[in-house]
């Protein structure tokens, strides 16, 4: 599973002009599954996510999202899974099959939300609008694989 997270001071997310999730400050979540995920990878993105100290306090990353009172804005990202290597077309073989893409997807949500943290997520497998006010900016790409964070 790849994630990007970016630190944001409000993010939203639109189809078809509707706002279907919106947050002020936290994280915006990019979330890409690929063949093979698990739910142990969910739950390890959602762990990971919930005890990241990224947020300034006494340094410029103390606080977690939970001390900063911040939100999660998820969104499903099949991009990720693509591979650049050949040619001019990306390739998606790498991308789970939707139904369990989605699955993996909304349990990472489901995940933060049983930490306390206010979850909103996007809309899986529609064309979406994702408008952010990155803070710092701050981004960091988060890779777990058989429940295990990878460099």
């Amino acid at each position: 599973m790849k994630t990007v997270l970016q630190r944001v001071k409000r993010a939203e997310v639109r189809v078809e002009g509707a706002v279907v999730g919106k947050i002020g400050a936290g994280v915006v979540l990019l979330v890409g599954v690929e063949r093979d995920d698990a739910e142990a990878d969910a739950d390890a993105t959602a762990r990971k996510v919930a005890a990241l100290r990224i947020f300034p306090g006494r340094t410029p990353m103390d606080r977690t999202l939970a001390d900063v009172g911040g939100g999660c804005l998820v969104v499903s990202q099949f991009t990720l899974a693509a591979s650049l290597k050949g040619g001019t077309r990306p390739g998606f073989e790498g991308a789970e099959d939707p139904p369990r893409a989605e699955a993996l997807y909304l349990r990472v949500a489901d995940r933060l939300r049983a930490t306390g943290l206010p979850v909103e997520t996007g809309r899986f497998g529609a064309m979406m609008d994702v408008e952010l006010v990155n803070d710092g900016p701050v981004t960091f790409l988060l890779f777990v694989r058989a429940g295990a964070l990878l460099p």
